[in-house]
């Protein structure tokens, strides 16, 4: 049987701002609410054999909050920014207009001095064709959607500009499946519709 690695997007606030690059803000109370709310779904994934976190205060929160007590992975960490840290994407574009525009149209771009977006894709890759390897081996990993998009844009070998397409939910389960340099991406459907099966 192949690894099966889980990621589950890290809760976000009841009251989100606008997505800020490289957010380190921690749950507020309607994160904290929403965690509770899907506990019970989530909760099994706790069997799993490694658990894993990105090391953003969210990530942390929700992992503990579902009783993951994961590991923290530098690895998992979100796309360096460099000076455009804490600004949104419209803060950015107000100051650099022509830098934004290389970095969202050139994969290997990175204008504001962090990584770029093919860099943060190997980065996060790195990590996922590292982990160990036992047949029928689980993993569950609670990182940023922006860790998520990258891992699935590594898996699925796509165009780097697919990670522009990918949206992921707050708290939403995303499953690879495989080993090294081989996953595939693994679609389960539902909670409820899971027990029917």
């Amino acid at each position: 049987m192949p690894l099966r690695v889980t990621f589950v997007a890290a809760a976000r606030g009841a009251q989100p701002l606008a997505e800020r690059f490289q957010d380190d803000r921690p749950l507020d109370q309607g994160g904290w609410d929403e965690v509770q709310r899907v506990a019970g779904d989530l909760l099994p994934l706790a069997a799993a054999e490694l658990r894993y976190c990105s090391p953003t205060p969210r990530s942390r929160a929700t992992g503990d909050a579902l009783g993951y007590a994961p590991l923290v992975q530098l690895a998992l960490r979100d796309c360096d920014m460099g000076r455009w840290r804490g600004l949104t994407l419209g803060e950015a574009m107000a100051r650099e207009p022509q830098a934004v525009d290389s970095w969202l149209a050139d994969p290997r771009s990175a204008p504001h001095g962090g990584e770029s977006l093919l860099e943060f894709v190997s980065r996060v890759g790195g990590w996922l064709d590292t982990r160990p390897v036992e047949d029928g081996g689980r993993i569950v990993a609670v990182a940023e959607p922006s860790v998520i998009r990258a891992a699935l844009v590594y898996a699925l070998k796509a165009p780097p500009a697919t990670y522009w397409n990918i949206d992921v939910r707050p708290l939403s389960t995303t499953t690879v499946t495989g080993r090294s340099g081989r996953w595939n991406l693994r679609l389960d459907g539902t909670p409820a519709q899971r027990s029917r099966t």
